[in-house]
C-alpha cells in the first residue's frame, strides 16, 4: 500500500518592511540616551553655532547640554514659575525665555543672572524668539497679545492684540527682520509686519494651533494643531496646499531636516512621523514610550532629541561611518551553527556506496484525520484559532484538498454560518 502523501502547503512570499534610502538614513542612529528632567520637556532648541549645544526647557529651569554630555553643562534656574520656550540667538551668545509669571528673561549663555527682564505681558509667555537682526525679541502670551521688544533699551516697541485666545506658538523670519508669525488657540495663524500696525495675513487652521514652522525659503508655512499638519503657500496669500492627518492624537511640535527635504511631526500618540516634502508621504516613523511635547534636530541631523510628558529627554546620536560599516560587517558573518551542517552539501562520487537513512514521517493533526478520511475533524483541526493566526495558508490548503477530493460539502455538513470553526 502506498504511503500517505501529506497535504502540500503553498509557500507565499512574505511582505517585509520595504527598505528605502529613508529607512537606512533614519535608522542610522545609536540606541537613545535617556535623561530624566524635573518636569515635562516643553521645548528644545539647538545652538546655531558649533559645537551645537542645545537648551532644554523643563519645569522651572533651562538646562544646556553639550553634543555628547549626559549632564547639563549649564543651568538657568532664576525662574519663579514654569519656564517656556528657551531659544538661542543666531550667534549662540544669548538665550531668551518666557515664564508663567509673565516676565520675559534674556540671558548671556556664559552667565547666570538675567541680562534683561521685559515686563508688559499680564499672563504666561509661551512664545519667545529673536528677529533676524539680533536686536529685537518677539513674544506671545496667554493675554492674547504678541509684542516686539528692543533689546538694548529693554523697551516695548509694538503690541498686537488680534488673537482671541492663548498664543502658544510663533516663529520669526530669518530673511526679513520685520516679519513674524503667531499661532493661537483661536484656530488662526497671523503674519505680522512690524512696519504696519496690524496683521497682513490670516489663515484658519481649524484647530487650536500648537506649532508653526517656516521652510528655509520662507515661501511655505507649516502649522500643527489637533490631529492635522497643514502646509500653506505664503506667496499665494496663505493658500492651503496640503492637509495631513497621519497622527491619531494632538500634534504638538514640528521640525525640518537640515536639507529641508524632510518634515518631522511629533504627537501625543507617542510617534514621530517623517514626511517627504515633495509628495508629503510618510517615509519613516519613530516610536517613543510616552507622549511627545518637543522635538529638535541638530545641524546635519547628527542628533535627534525628543522631550516627553513624563520628563524624559531622549537623545539619539547618528552612527559614524566606521560604526555603520562595523555593524553591516557583523550581519555578513557566517552563522555559528555551521559545524552542525558540515557535509550536508557533499555529493557522492561514482564508486561510493550510499546508505540512506529511513526518515520517519510525522503528520500534522489535519493530515492524520485526512489519512483516515475523517474530513470534518480535518477541517476543524486546520481552522483552529492558533493555526489560522500563525499560518493562514494551512486552512486554505486543506479546504482546497477537500474540494479536490469532492468531500468539502461533507466537511461542512451540519454547520451553520454562526458556528465558529476551530
Amino acid at each position: 500500500m502506498a504511503s500517505y502523501k501529506p497535504t502540500k502547503i503553498p509557500v507565499y512570499p512574505k511582505l517585509g518592511e520595504k527598505v528605502t534610502q529613508d529607512t537606512l538614513y533614519w535608522k542610522n542612529y545609536k540606541a537613545p540616551v535617556q535623561i530624566k528632567e524635573f518636569g515635562s520637556v516643553t521645548h528644545i532648541d539647538f545652538s546655531p553655532v558649533a559645537p551645537h549645544n542645545f537648551a532644554v526647557t523643563a519645569f522651572t529651569r533651562i538646562h544646556i547640554y553639550g553634543p555628547f554630555s549626559q549632564e547639563p553643562i549649564k543651568a538657568f534656574t532664576r525662574f519663579k514659575d514654569t519656564a517656556y520656550s528657551g531659544r538661542f540667538r543666531s550667534d549662540g551668545q544669548l538665550l531668551v525665555a518666557g515664564c508663567e509669571d509673565s516676565v520675559v528673561r534674556l540671558f548671556d549663555v556664559n552667565g547666570k543672572v538675567a541680562l534683561r527682564m521685559f515686563k508688559g505681558h499680564t499672563k504666561a509667555v509661551h512664545v519667545t524668539d529673536f528677529t533676524s537682526d539680533r536686536y529685537q525679541i518677539v513674544t506671545g502670551s496667554d493675554d492674547y497679545t504678541c509684542r516686539l521688544w528692543d533689546i538694548p533699551n529693554a523697551t516695548e516697541l509694538t503690541s498686537y492684540q488680534e488673537h482671541t485666545d492663548y498664543i502658544r506658538c510663533g516663529v520669526t523670519s530669518k530673511l526679513n527682520r520685520d516679519l513674524f508669525i503667531t499661532g493661537s488657540y483661536d484656530h488662526t495663524l497671523k503674519l505680522f509686519d512690524a512696519r504696519v500696525d496690524k496683521s497682513v495675513m490670516t489663515m484658519n487652521h481649524g484647530q487650536p494651533v500648537e506649532s508653526v514652522l517656516l521652510y528655509h525659503s520662507e515661501g511655505l508655512l507649516v502649522s500643527a494643531g489637533g490631529r492635522y499638519v497643514k502646509v500653506w503657500d505664503l506667496l499665494k496669500g496663505g493658500q492651503p496646499l496640503v492637509s495631513l492627518r497621519n497622527h491619531h492624537k494632538t500634534v504638538t511640535c514640528l521640525c525640518l531636516s537640515s536639507s529641508g527635504q524632510r518634515l518631522l511631526s511629533a504627537s501625543l500618540d507617542r510617534h514621530v512621523k517623517v514626511y517627504n516634502t515633495t509628495n508629503y508621504k510618510v517615509v519613516h516613523n519613530f516610536d517613543y514610550a510616552s507622549s511627545i511635547l518637543s522635538l529638535a534636530l541638530a545641524p546635519e541631523d547628527e542628533t535627534l532629541t525628543v522631550g516627553m510628558t513624563n520628563g524624559i529627554l531622549s537623545i539619539k546620536h547618528r552612527k559614524s561611518p566606521e560604526e555603520s560599516n562595523e555593524q553591516s560587517g557583523q550581519h555578513r558573518r557566517r552563522p555559528a551553527y555551521r559545524v552542525f551542517v558540515k557535509g550536508k552539501n557533499y555529493i557522492p562520487k561514482q564508486d561510493d556506496y550510499l546508505v540512506s537513512k529511513h526518515v520517519k514521517q510525522h503528520l500534522a493533526k489535519y493530515d492524520k484525520y485526512l489519512k483516515h478520511f475523517n474530513v470534518t475533524k480535518a477541517l476543524d483541526a486546520a481552522m483552529e484559532s492558533w493555526t489560522r493566526r500563525r499560518n493562514p495558508e494551512i486552512p486554505v490548503a486543506v479546504i482546497k484538498e477537500l474540494d479536490r477530493r469532492g468531500t468539502l460539502k461533507n466537511a461542512l455538513a451540519g454547520r451553520d454560518e454562526k458556528q465558529k470553526l476551530g
